[in-house]
């Protein structure tokens, strides 16, 4: 159990907690929410012990051990999988003490050692490092190369292995998805879902605190406010708790309606593709999401140029990629063909590597083509963000100036209403940009493309280092634009609400994908069961070769048919959980749609259904939760057997 008894912390002049109470029970995953420089990190430095409360108690079930990501890696030339391994100290230490066992001839000393590491689960570590490696996103070639080889973000995926190896029963997370792509975002999502220790996580993507909190803590005014349920379950809870409060009422109802009459505008021209109507009803929620938003300090537009062109921009027949520095050909994407028209709205998906930041940076011309055309519209006017857009600020500059350098004769007046609706108040507009935080800094990053009024957005995940509000904020304004928009983002609440399309980037080729987010993990896991499959078909195939050629191929085919027969059973339990879980799936829905009504929060007569429906969603949740573990016990064991039969060479 982790308890806070009217703690109250100070950093500097500023007061983050003032007699703040919070208590988690063993299991508990929470979110923790709250907008930057709330005291977010803080609260894990005093659970960590780096930082001292000013006033109050914390209290802490003994021997828990604790995980905890750092923040910076340093360069070291050590094989990534080594350094993931060296999460493991005590393993490590006892692996030490087993190679001294042996050089001092100590046989009673190094059976011992060896009694320890088998506790330890030591001897499926390499395995078990290296299946968390490759589940961020690293290939098998990778684990060997030293951590120095790799970028910083890369070095901050090979960190998380590293926090997720520890034997822990606390983890704590902040910010584990800024360096991560929607793959690898989808696979720590279910590893963190199937940890069964107790979870804090620091995070501003909704979708991923929706998929694994049950519990949100919520940094309001200086107190910590535990709520029950998911981050959108919290939403709602404070939604209905804000729209109570006569004070807020009026912001509220000029917000919802707002939004309700952008909804409206964008139903008189929706198509009827899957993305789109899915994309329609993400619309329809927001009038109710803004509520909970209204005291937010980001609001803002991205206006679009007057002029554009029909078509924006081509690509005809065009090679991407790059040339190292022998000037030979890296192509990542082949015979590219598209057309962007004025008014599309298109999410890139596909895997990590595939080329998305690649085609997006050949879009903008800033990366030339290795062949083929890109035609540029006349009119055509490109707003674009970048990963690495932080890095290309001026930091003794202000973001007054970073603007007035764009537009000399605009107003003071008028740069700093503009920079006021991404949250630069008053003397904040000129504040040092050195002295930002990563999510001011990227305010202002995105700030200076909307001040460009672009016709075409190309955005490469504009939401790291963005906090909730902001997130929001940006969700609206994108939703809202009315040029042309091509997103990379691994925040899947911001693609349902802002993009009609979705392209998929995969085996060096650009097509459309005939679906949606859920459609598209189907087809992610899918390709990577096939890769496994094959993995195991090309070792079945060398263990066949390496055979001895006097094989009893009469006692195999005996043994791989009781095989096949006992997978029908497995087959069947798998195929119920997979029906059962669909009409679960279906159920759930159907009440979240309902829980979507504004009046059920508003109207006092209602309250028994509103418990009702709350009620019924977290008992529907649990079903699906007991529902997947057993589909996925069902698949597991299916693949093991599977993979019995290709070694019998059934």
């Amino acid at each position: 159990m982790i308890a806070l008894r009217q703690v109250a912390l100070q950093r500097g002049t500023q007061t983050l907690l003032e007699d703040a109470e919070l208590t988690l029970h063993a299991g508990h995953k929470a979110g923790i929410v709250g907008p930057n420089g709330a005291g977010k990190s803080s609260l894990f430095g005093l659970l960590l012990g780096t930082l001292a409360p000013d006033r109050g108690e914390i209290e802490m079930s003994g021997g828990q051990r604790i995980a905890h990501m750092a923040q910076e890696v340093d360069a070291l030339d050590r094989a990534i999988v080594d350094y993931v391994l060296d999460g493991d100290r005590e393993l490590r230490q006892a692996e030490a003490a087993l190679e001294a066992a042996r050089e001092r001839g100590d046989a009673h000393a190094e059976a011992e050692q060896h009694g320890v590491i088998e506790a330890l689960d030591g001897y499926s570590a390499p395995a078990r490092a290296a299946q968390l490696l490759i589940g961020l996103g690293f290939t098998q070639a990778d684990l060997t190369r030293p951590l120095s080889a790799f970028s910083g973000g890369w070095r901050m995926r090979a960190n998380l292995a590293r926090t997720l190896f520890m034997p822990s029963d606390l983890l704590l997370l902040d910010e584990p998805t800024n360096h991560l792509d929607l793959d690898a975002l989808l696979w720590l999502e279910q590893w963190l879902v199937r940890y069964p220790g107790t979870l804090l996580l620091i995070s501003h993507d909704r979708d991923f605190l929706d998929a694994v909190c049950d519990h949100i803590v919520h940094f309001d005014r200086r107190r910590l406010v535990l709520y029950r349920g998911n981050y959108s379950t919290f939403e709602r809870t404070r939604a209905e708790k804000l729209a109570l409060q006569q004070a807020e009422a009026a912001k509220q109802q000029a917000r919802r309606e707002e939004i309700e009459r952008f909804v409206a505008r964008f139903k008189a021209k929706a198509s009827k593709a899957r993305q789109a109507q899915s994309r329609m009803k993400m619309l329809e929620r927001m009038g109710d999401i803004a509520v909970a938003h209204a005291d937010s300090p980001f609001h803002f537009t991205i206006p679009a140029s007057d002029k554009t062109s029909h078509p924006l921009l081509v690509l005809d027949q065009a090679r991407l990629g790059y040339r190292d520095t022998a000037g030979e050909e890296k192509v990542q994407l082949d015979e590219v063909k598209l057309t962007l028209l004025p008014g599309q709205r298109i999410g890139l998906l596909g895997p990590n590597g595939a080329g998305k930041s690649t085609l997006i940076k050949s879009l903008t011309g800033e990366l030339p083509l290795l062949a083929g055309k890109r035609v540029p519209g006349e009119h055509l006017a490109v707003g674009y963000f970048a990963q690495h857009q932080l890095e290309g600020l001026d930091m003794a500059a202000t973001p007054f100036m970073h603007v007035q350098r764009l537009s000399p004769t605009a107003s003071d007046q008028a740069i700093r209403t503009f920079l006021g609706g991404f949250g630069f108040q008053g003397d904040d507009a000129f504040g040092e940009v050195g002295r930002f935080s990563g999510g001011e800094k990227a305010r202002l990053a995105l700030a200076l493309v909307a001040w460009r009024k672009p016709n075409l957005l190309l955005l490469d995940e504009p939401t790291n280092h963005l906090d909730l509000e902001m997130r929001e904020a940006l969700t609206e304004a994108l939703a809202s634009f009315e040029g042309t928009v091509i997103l990379v983002s691994h925040d899947r609440h911001l693609l349902r609400a802002t993009v009609d399309e979705f392209w998929k980037v995969a085996d060096h080729r650009v097509e459309p994908f005939d679906g949606d987010l859920e459609d598209y993990r189907a087809w992610l896991k899918a390709r990577l069961e096939g890769e496994r499959r094959e993995a195991r078909a090309d070792k079945a195939g060398r263990q066949a070769e390496g055979a001895a050629p006097k094989e009893d191929r009469k006692a195999s085919r005996r043994a791989a048919a009781e095989l096949r027969e006992k997978l029908r059973p497995l087959k069947k339990t798998r195929d119920r959980a997979d029906q059962a879980l669909e009409k679960a799936q279906g159920e759930l829905a159907a009440v979240e749609e309902a829980l979507g009504e504004a009046e059920l929060y508003t109207d006092p007569a209602r309250k028994a259904e509103l418990t009702e429906r709350l009620a019924r969603q977290g008992e529907l949740k649990s079903r699906l939760e007991e529902l997947e573990a057993e589909w996925l016990a069902a698949e597991e064991a299916l693949e093991a057997m599977e993979a019995e039969l290709l070694e019998s060479g059934a």
